[in-house]
């Protein structure tokens, strides 16, 4: 098994828009020769667009794009955009009429980082799809990673700075990668080691504290931890499945969450992770379920890893952990 760059998987091509000063951004992952797609959602707080869609009584059997997002619900603009986008590419469903482009969305709520005010929009969504025809995606402060943070519990004064990561994997022919925002309630944790690597820091900024530890101090009832985090992804393979494998692989694709966030999947998380089939390679489900899962939790770690200090928000690096 070696590991490859996620834009190396045939039949994708990912492009990311943002804006600094307001800190959010949109990452768009783009199918034009259609792919079969699944979702996961295990958080409470998911904020979403044609779900339904991917469900396997739907008629639909492949999509044309998937479009992670930062600005809470208001964020389901950019797949607007993109939906023109693909459109003057002549890429959609054919209903005899026209050409309807099918475009699932997910987003995090990155409200408390730069302007709450700002938000991506379908002018957002299609300069991500102009800089996926770019090759622009990178790791780090970028895309739905823009205002990205981890360690929430006790406020954002507490909080660390992420971003969006990706990994890549190819065992053979069949290649499987994924690409995380990480915005979690929660602490990040390096998969290999168990060590954490982001999340909640102590009010001086000189060390981690734990939020499962800070969670069980009290059982008194919260009725607001900053409910709006949640990290999203996508997971591609250029495995052969169908829509409803595909539902599966990322269900076990979750585990990588579960590896690498404590805690995760919480009522202030909108925890989504999608899943795309865009190749033909035959392949065990079980095995790339497997290798999701471990292609998310590394991706993960390298949002974590490649993110800088913004809005007064730390990066591991900036704290000289990394």
């Amino acid at each position: 098994m070696q590991e490859i760059h996620i834009q190396e998987i045939e039949g994708v091509r990912i492009g990311q828009a943002e804006n600094r000063d307001a800190a959010t951004g949109c990452t768009v992952v783009l199918c034009p020769e259609g792919a079969a797609a699944g979702l996961d959602v295990r958080g409470g707080g998911p904020a979403s667009r044609e779900s339904e869609l991917l469900k396997p009584v739907a008629a639909a059997d492949r999509i044309h794009a998937v479009v992670l997002s930062g600005g809470s619900a208001f964020g389901l603009d950019a797949a607007g955009g993109v939906m023109r986008w693909l459109e003057e590419q002549g890429i959609g469903f054919d209903t005899g009429a026209a050409r309807v482009p099918l475009v699932c969305a997910s987003c995090l709520y990155d409200l408390t980082v730069g302007s709450c005010t700002v938000r991506p929009d379908a002018a957002m969504g299609y300069a991500a799809c102009e800089g996926a025809a770019r090759g622009n995606y990178q790791d780090g402060c970028f895309g739905a990673g823009t205002g990205a943070s981890v360690g929430k519990y006790r406020g954002m004064g507490q909080a660390m700075k992420t971003g969006i990561g990706s990994y890549g994997v190819q065992l053979g022919a069949l290649k499987v990668g994924a690409v995380v925002a990480v915005n979690a309630l929660g602490d990040v944790f390096d998969w290999k080691t168990g060590r954490q690597a982001a999340g909640l820091l102590t009010p001086e900024h000189s060390a981690f504290l734990s939020t499962e530890e800070e969670m069980y101090k009290s059982i008194q009832v919260v009725r607001n931890k900053f409910v709006g985090n949640t990290t999203i992804g996508a997971v591609i393979t250029n495995g052969s499945f169908t829509k409803t494998e595909m539902n599966k692989i990322a269900a076990m694709a979750q585990n990588g969450m579960v590896r690498a966030i404590r805690p995760v999947n919480t009522t202030a998380d909108g925890d989504s992770l999608y899943a795309l089939s865009v190749g033909r390679v035959e392949a065990d489900l079980d095995v790339v379920g497997t290798l999701a899962a471990r292609v998310v939790a590394e991706a993960i770690l390298r949002a974590v890893d490649r993110a800088t200090g913004l809005d007064g928000l730390p990066a591991r690096r900036d704290l000289g952990w990394a």
